[in-house]
């Protein structure tokens, strides 16, 4: 496939694609490499989906943009980009296995589609999982006596599939929101 059908990321330093920018065909893991680190306030996406992650090498907090024009990256990602990450992965017919426990252990259940496990009987019942195809956003929310925080994590199809909630018991875990990438919502 082309680039262009691939994917392809054009990076403003200012809101509302204004001041310089740069364009990206593929993952960046370091944008310092390219002299563009921690400077983007707003892009425009054609084709496949990108992430754009707050530390080098993937890492930190993560914003996924999907094809189309964002004038605003948003206060919390602003200025703050230093690595793309391209999705290649076909979006197609996305499927996630969720389990009770980790190590894939316990009851399992098989996920098509965005949901949100706070309303049903799977609430506080996911530990680790595994994505079969699709790219997956999942939201894990705590809420204790006086604190509330939220992790997003990606997760790709992969062949090394060993995905785990990692950081979060089982008694942490007080919802599961998955969102797919791609899929248009109405």
């Amino acid at each position: 496939p082309s680039q262009r059908s691939m994917g392809k990321i054009i990076t403003y330093e200012h809101a509302n694609f204004e001041g310089y920018s740069k364009e990206f065909t593929s993952d960046m893991a370091d944008l310092k490499s390219v002299d563009w680190n921690d400077c983007i306030s707003s892009v425009k996406v054609i084709g496949q989906p990108w992430v754009a992650y707050e530390h080098i090498n993937y890492a930190g907090q993560l914003i996924v943009f999907e094809e189309g024009e964002y004038s605003f990256v948003g206060n919390e990602m602003n200025d703050k980009i230093s690595s793309l990450l391209l999705i290649t992965e076909k979006l197609r017919n996305p499927q996630i296995t969720l389990y009770e426990h980790i190590n894939y252990q316990g009851k399992s259940k098989v996920v098509t589609e965005p949901t949100d496990l706070s309303k049903g009987y799977d609430n506080n019942t996911v530990s680790s999982h595994k994505v079969q195809r699709g790219a997956w956003l999942l939201h894990l929310f705590y809420i204790g006596s006086w604190m509330f925080s939220m992790k997003t994590c990606l997760s790709i199809t992969s062949e090394t599939d060993n995905e785990t909630l990692v950081g979060l018991s089982q008694a942490q875990l007080h919802t599961l929101a998955t969102s797919l990438i791609g899929v248009k919502r109405s």
